[in-house]
């Protein structure tokens, strides 16, 4: 993987590190919170599947097609989740930021619009991209709003697009942040957490 090495990002609530199997026992609390695996409309895993997931997400790492993070809370210094870059097109300049999950107490926290705007000025301003996607399940309401209030934009709904863990059909809601539409997307980011860090 040349035009996407593993890195470690920071912020003042979280820290993004390389995944590594030395997350396992706290991401498995994590998960735990919340039981996000039986939430029908996500692929969330399993306490028991864990070290099966972050050896999946591992191989994909090595094969170029994936580069995985473990979200680390900085004020406990712990794993509390999983992000990643995949979908990678270094010819196109174009990658998909997903396979995200958060424990329940930190989804509201102000995590999450850290964690893009960290992932987001590296893929604009590191790595040049053209165009970041995210894609979503059409049900997976709580993830559609907050990909809507990060400023990216509805490209589509692939119908049918694939078959989910308990055998039904996913349509899959595909948006997308370009180049261009960066900088009011990250003032917006910082806006908020500058808000929310005065507690206004």
């Amino acid at each position: 993987m040349t035009w996407v090495s593993p890195l470690t990002l920071s912020g003042s609530i979280v820290r993004l590190e390389p995944l590594a199997q030395v997350h396992h026992d706290d991401l498995v609390e994590a998960v735990r919170d919340g039981e996000l695996w039986n939430l029908w409309y996500t692929s969330v895993p399993a306490p028991a599947g864990m070290r099966e997931e972050i050896g999946r997400r591992l191989g994909l790492m090595k094969a170029g097609a994936m580069l995985p993070f473990a979200v680390i809370e900085q004020a406990q210094g712990k794993a509390v989740g999983m992000t990643t870059y995949f979908n990678i097109d270094c010819d196109n300049r174009r990658l998909e930021i997903g396979a995200t999950w958060y424990a329940r107490r930190v989804q509201a926290s102000g995590l999450n619009a850290e964690c893009k705007l960290m992932l987001l000025s590296h893929a604009f301003e590191a790595l040049d991209c053209i165009a970041v996607e995210f894609r979503t399940h059409f049900f997976n309401q709580q993830s559609r709003q907050a990909i809507e209030h990060l400023g990216a934009k509805l490209d589509g709904i692939l119908r049918s697009h694939q078959v989910a863990a308990n055998g039904t059909l996913r349509d899959t809601c595909v948006y997308s942040i370009i180049r261009s539409e960066w900088p009011a997307v990250k003032s917006n980011l910082q806006y908020r957490l500058a808000k929310r860090a005065s507690g206004a």
